[in-house]
């Protein structure tokens, strides 16, 4: 029997809270911005495909630089995350995952009775990738390597430096293993910095998964994928993802492939809008005496507090940040999104926040 680990994270989209700084997406974009009730109309309820919408795969595939053909389209990106664990994982054999993390990363592989080396990564560091670590641990029996560009909580993405060296351990040190990373927040970018290159095309070992959910602010959707440049690999997921959804809800491909229609436009607002919330949240941890690892990407980062106590008072003034230990870190660091609530609610949240910590 599989069994998973109890999240404090269901909280996120169960229990409301009046200033939520726990969530980590970008605006919602309305299903008004995307399409006419005519055209919503129109959609047939049929099935639809294994690997998914032809056109939305291609705009996929064009965004990371790989063939529609190697795009798997799933239900969001946790669906793609366990197709993969449960293609690769099962007992006795070994995953390392490097946290703090999305908790699924871990729960998941290990949900499957699969041992777990997990390799932290440090706040003092700035949560840069601890290569080292992770070379230590990689053997014969490692099949899976979980880690995210850019990190959930933190936002610190991946360098190409890293990503090649970390290729090369895994080629010499775990010829089975699959490199799994997870770019939810790949699309996410402050102000006019570009988005860098995707992993998705850097190795058959390297499977990346991704969504509309947090760039676009699209998590209504349920709408990932996964980017396999491994055939067979791709032919076992595809035959995984018949066995659990069969396919994805042809709506939510409509909807998504306008989404990604719309990418640049949709992309280029958020950019702004996070660049400036950016700029606001150093302002106030400068002035708060608050710790901070400044993100890479994505509308989210990590600060610490001198201690735990803020948060019985942060729930008095009904604000919410997400604990570290949702992702296996201690609780006086916690995760921080600035790109959900509207900004008079955000300035609110972080006054009644500095209140909290001052005690």
């Amino acid at each position: 029997m599989t069994v998973f680990a109890t999240s404090p994270m269901t909280s996120l989209i169960d229990a409301h809270v009046r200033y939520d700084l726990a969530e980590s997406t970008c605006p919602p974009i309305t299903v008004g911005e995307l399409a006419s009730p005519e055209e919503i109309a129109a959609v047939p309820l049929g099935y639809g495909t294994t690997r998914g919408d032809a056109r939305l795969r291609s705009l996929v595939a064009a965004g990371v630089g790989v063939q529609a053909g190697q795009v798997l389209i799933t239900v969001g990106a946790v669906e793609a995350m366990f197709l993969l664990a449960q293609a690769v994982c099962g007992p006795g054999d070994q995953a390392v995952v490097v946290a703090p993390c999305f908790p699924p990363a871990l729960t998941v592989p290990t949900a499957l009775k699969a041992g777990i080396d997990i390799v932290r990564a440090s706040f003092d560091d700035g949560y840069r990738l601890p290569l080292a670590e992770i070379v230590a641990v990689l053997g014969p029996r490692t099949r899976l390597v979980s880690l995210a560009s850019p990190q959930n909580p933190a936002g610190v993405r991946l360098t190409a430096a890293e990503l090649r060296e970390l290729l090369d351990a895994v080629r010499s040190r775990a010829p089975e293993a699959v490199v799994l990373v997870d770019e939810t927040y790949h699309f996410s970018t402050y102000g006019d910095t570009a988005v860098p290159a995707s992993a998705a095309n850097l190795s058959s070992r390297i499977v990346t998964c991704g969504s509309v959910s947090k760039a676009h602010g699209a998590p209504g959707l349920r709408l990932g994928w996964l980017t396999v440049t491994d055939p067979d690999l791709y032919d076992r997921l595809r035959e995984a993802k018949f066995n659990t959804t069969i396919a994805c809800s042809t709506v939510d491909e409509f909807l998504a492939t306008r989404v990604l229609e719309r990418a640049p436009e949709i992309l280029a607002e958020r950019a702004k809008l996070l660049r400036d919330r950016l700029g606001e949240l150093r302002s106030w941890a400068s002035a708060a005496g608050v710790e901070m690892v400044v993100p890479d990407g994505g509308p989210l980062c990590c600060l610490r507090a001198p201690d735990t106590s803020f948060y019985r008072r942060l729930e008095k003034l009904e604000v919410r940040v997400a604990p570290g230990s949702w992702f296996g870190e201690d609780d006086r660091v916690f995760r921080l999104g600035f790109g959900h609530l509207p900004a008079e609610e955000f300035r609110a949240a972080l006054d009644r926040l500095g209140s909290a910590l001052a005690g």
